[in-house]
């Protein structure tokens, strides 16, 4: 999941270290956001672009009749923190351009990361120890759900604030998960793909149905 490109490291400060692995992150979103938001479902979309050349992250959507996509980012830590800062920032200008002009305050930004199960209780901590640390340096909410995702060995972390808290906190949890690499095959949750989960979700989602 991660390498470090240096050799040795010898002399290189942890920062210095961190921006030199290769980091992939996963989020749940809304095909509304990544089509509306972002670009087109396919990833094509100019402000997905935009994110891809500034960030020189690689960035891909899932596609799929649900309505929710995985978001991919992977490149560089520097790469991908800068890519998670773009669309924070860009979810926060869409949430302030819907509420009526851009005095009304900054409104909460909302992410949902997707981490493999096995690595979130060295994201929760002894007690709940870390994730508490973590909420009161950033000042994000933060909060790892108790179920796996269906037909999955991961799990949704929603992480909630305004962009430069949320940065910071995907900063701290991006940190732990690289210090504990996932124990085990991973399953990836892929939205949708289950007749079990269509079938159990078709009261809720709508338009989430098999092709044909």
């Amino acid at each position: 999941m991660a390498s470090p490109d240096g050799a040795s490291g010898v002399g290189g400060s942890p920062e210095e270290t961190e921006l030199s692995i290769t980091l992939t992150l996963r989020m749940l979103m809304h095909g509304k956001v990544t089509a509306g938001g972002l670009g087109a479902a396919r990833g094509k979309g100019e402000t997905v672009k935009r994110i891809r050349e500034q960030s020189s992250a690689r960035i891909t959507i899932s596609e799929g009749s649900c309505p929710e996509r995985i978001t991919t980012i992977t490149g560089s830590t520097d790469a991908v923190f800068r890519a998670v800062s773009m669309i924070a920032f860009k979810l926060e200008e869409d949430l302030g351009a819907g509420s009526d002009g851009a005095t009304a305050g900054r409104a909460p930004v909302t992410l949902r990361l997707v981490i493999p199960a096995s690595q979130c209780g060295s994201l929760i901590g002894k007690a709940g120890a870390k994730i508490r640390e973590i909420r009161e340096s950033t000042g994000a909410q933060v909060q790892v759900a108790g179920d796996l995702l269906p037909n999955s060995t991961e799990r949704a972390v929603t992480v909630s604030g305004v962009p430069d808290t949320i940065i910071q906190c995907v900063r701290q949890i991006c940190a732990v998960i690289l210090e504990s690499p996932p124990k085990g095959a991973t399953i990836p949750y892929h939205p949708g793909l289950s007749l079990g989960t269509i079938l159990l979700s078709a009261n809720q989602v709508r338009g989430c149905s098999p092709p044909g």
